[in-house]
């Protein structure tokens, strides 16, 4: 009877094993499958990616898309505005959120949680509502066309002082006591012990702030008009016409666009699951 049992449980462990394998190589799919059209429709003339029926596999591989990307788009510009943006944004949210973060978890003052809410509610507001007051302060700045235009708006956010809160509110108290009987400040507390143990959290804000810059296409498009000052998202979606658009061409840019974030992701994913999983072990 036991080992009947035993060979039960061992068959219905396989077909549990088999089941969560097909589930898993379905979603790969679903979410590979985007990717691979992209790069097949990049390859095809625009008779081709236009034909009905639809044809998978390009009849002559163009690749000469890629070349005419950089003639059509001032491509290298617009990728070096899109990191200048990147890097911009990503340092200014890195620095301010982690500060207002620490002032937030380890500082008490009157009104502490109040003031915390109302930052928090900012999450609550869809933020093309924010689009028409950023344009007009950007415009009575001069910094329409400009990358400070793009950049300042993207260097504080609510979600990220949230983030890097969590953190700091999961660091012991003990330390942080030390090191003021030893004479140290609250900045000195700051920034030689909350900030190095606060690494992972620093480092999830990073990798979702590169995302989220990279991938910004609102506010490009509402604050720059010159193709030379356009990070890549906005150059590209100028490509897509109103009666014509060479979807060839667009997906090879969208691609060309896409790769590094792809491989920052694929490098950096350990580190993002790792900073994620621990952002929500202490409220």
């Amino acid at each position: 009877m036991r080992e009947d049992a035993a060979a039960a449980g061992g068959v219905r462990r396989r077909v549990g094993m088999a089941a969560t394998h097909l589930v898993l190589i379905a979603g790969a799919v679903v979410m590979v499958g985007p990717f691979a059209w992209e790069l097949l429709t990049s390859l095809k003339t625009f008779s081709e990616t236009t034909h009905v029926p639809l044809t998978f596999l390009p009849h002559h591989w163009q690749w000469s898309n890629y070349s005419r990307v950089f003639h059509v788009l001032p491509f290298g510009r617009m990728f070096l505005n899109t990191v200048i943006m990147t890097l911009g944004r990503t340092v200014g949210q890195v620095v301010f959120c982690s500060l207002a973060a620490y002032a937030f978890a380890r500082m008490r003052f009157r009104g502490n949680n109040l003031l915390f809410g109302l930052f928090l509610s900012v999450l609550m507001v869809p933020s093309q509502l924010f689009l028409i007051p950023q344009y007009v302060i950007v415009q009575k700045l001069g910094w329409v066309n400009t990358l400070p235009g793009l950049i300042v708006p993207g260097m504080f956010s609510a979600f990220g002082t949230f983030l890097l809160r969590q953190f700091f509110l999961s660091l012991p108290r003990d330390i942080e006591e030390a090191a003021r009987l030893d004479g140290a400040n609250p900045f000195q507390i700051f920034w030689r012990i909350a900030l190095p143990l606060a690494r992972p959290g620093l480092l999830a804000l990073t990798i979702l702030t590169v995302l989220w810059s990279w991938n910004d296409l609102m506010y490009p498009l509402v604050v720059t008009t010159d193709s030379a000052k356009m990070p890549l998202s906005a150059g590209l979606a100028t490509l897509q016409g109103e009666h014509y658009t060479d979807y060839s061409l667009l997906m090879a840019g969208s691609l060309l666009a896409t790769v590094p974030m792809i491989a920052a992701f694929i490098i950096l994913q350990r580190h993002f699951i790792r900073g994620i999983a621990f952002t929500g072990s202490k409220g």
